[in-house]
């Protein structure tokens, strides 16, 4: 699914938020990311690539869980 799709879309897609999940999880290896910025990283990651302004807590706790 495209970026424009998504921003047309009321939710993020399963494959969408399976494809943050894994970018996420190499951007915290690679730059060596501490755990107590995770969530703040990642729902900013979340927002940059859905252009949504808000978070579901439920799709920020899974891609953040070990």
């Amino acid at each position: 699914m495209a970026q424009a799709d998504l921003l047309d879309a009321d939710h993020i897609s399963a494959f969408d938020c399976d494809v943050i999940r894994n970018a996420f999880r190499t951007w915290v290896l690679e730059e060596n990311i501490p755990e107590d910025r995770w969530r703040g990283s990642a729902a900013q990651m979340i927002r940059d690539f859905t252009g949504f302004p808000d978070v579901d807590p439920k799709v920020l706790d899974w891609i953040v869980r070990k």
